[in-house]
């Protein structure tokens, strides 16, 4: 860590420090920060600090403060340690803790609310929130947009891994019609060969086959027009659904897109959409698939707050602290709404709340998003 960084770091930790010793009045709302701040994850442990110091410079009030401690990474002793010294110094919401897996941890703290950036679970449960982009929200938003599109054959495509199971079961609780699950081995050298089942290839090329061969002894001009257009073709024939949703990211979704347009899937007539998607520029180089639709956050609030953190500490924030950033602004709404935060009842509202990443709404206590439509095409991002 150079000379500049540990400056940086330093002023942050003192300024959320510097109303520890003002005041211990009912009129301040103090907000804890479980962040990994050392081992492996301390670059997202210290860009969730940094999102809430920017939140914080927005919020403007002295009676606001945040009280920091490293949580560790899959260490229960430094995440209890952490917890009971936010505990002591009179906060009674934390902002944390990022993994899921510790939630059966904090769940022994019922006098604590905790709000995580987790997106596992909407629901709230017992004494923790869960701010991320739910599954939930994204496939609500991509079920609008293909009712809107018209599209009444959908095949969902999730690959055979540890979500697998989880994902089964959140589809099973949505209303979706005209909806089929394929479910696909994410290795490369096994997903073609099961691309080209779903979208039967095999015979759509033996149809095209069979078709050139009826024309190819023929001398006349309708024929030999007729074969040229066979000829610029790699299949025959349509597949059995005009839609796709592929629940992956990174270099397996390319990996999906490139089997799809292997396997001559048409896309003029059949939507490619996605979920899980933060504006990654990375897709523009993927040269095979002309658009892609997905559900996401608000884009031009998420620019516009990477121009700021990057403005502020010279550096680009990971994806999920401004989750990290809106959570702030819900403490704080709800802190000056209700006078007090004791448990998660007070996050109880009617109506709907605007945050950086969107809208959001608490529904039979759920949080759901109100995402919008982006489409990748062109090397840029248009909301639908």
């Amino acid at each position: 860590m150079n000379k500049k960084f540990t400056i940086i770091i330093t002023y942050i930790i003192l300024s959320f420090n510097s109303h520890l010793l003002s005041s211990e009045n009912n009129n301040t709302l103090k907000i804890g920060l479980l962040a990994p701040l050392t081992g492996e994850y301390q670059d997202l442990g210290y860009s969730l600090l940094y999102s809430l110091q920017l939140a914080l410079d927005e919020i403007d009030d002295k009676n606001v403060m945040i009280i920091p401690r490293d949580s560790g990474s899959n260490n229960k002793e430094k995440l209890n340690h952490a917890i009971k010294e936010i505990r002591s110094q009179g906060a009674k919401v934390i902002i944390g803790p990022i993994n899921n897996d510790e939630f059966e941890e904090v769940r022994k703290y019922n006098d604590l609310v905790f709000i995580s950036p987790s997106n596992i679970n909407p629901e709230f449960q017992n004494n923790i929130i869960s701010v991320g982009i739910s599954f939930e929200s994204q496939i609500l938003a991509l079920s609008k947009f293909l009712k809107k599109k018209n599209r009444k054959k959908t095949v969902i495509l999730i690959p055979k891994n540890n979500y697998a199971d989880l994902i089964d079961e959140k589809l099973n609780n949505f209303k979706i019609n005209n909806f089929k699950i394929f479910k696909y081995n994410p290795d490369p050298k096994v997903l073609t060969g099961e691309i080209e089942i779903l979208t039967n290839y095999s015979q759509r090329k033996r149809n095209l086959k069979l078709r050139k061969k009826m024309y190819e002894d023929k001398d006349d001009e309708e024929s030999k027009k007729m074969l040229e257009k066979l000829e610029q073709k790699y299949t025959l024939g349509e597949v059995n659904f005009d839609s796709v949703i592929i629940i992956d990211f990174g270099n397996s979704l390319k990996s999906v897109l490139t089997s799809l347009v292997f396997t001559d899937v048409s896309q003029k007539k059949v939507l490619f959409t996605t979920l899980n998607q933060w504006f990654d520029e990375s897709i523009f180089y993927e040269n095979t698939v002309n658009k892609l639709f997905y559900p996401s956050i608000n884009y031009q609030e998420f620019k516009n707050y990477q121009k700021k953190y990057f403005k502020t500490f010279k550096r680009y924030p990971s994806e999920i602290a401004i989750l990290a950033y809106d959570a702030v602004g819900l403490i704080y709404y709800t802190w000056k709404k209700k006078e007090k935060i004791n448990n998660v009842s007070d996050f109880y509202f009617k109506g709907k709340i605007k945050g950086k990443i969107g809208t959001f709404s608490f529904d039979n206590k759920k949080i759901i998003q109100d995402l919008s439509i982006y489409k990748a095409e062109n090397k840029k991002f248009t909301k639908f």
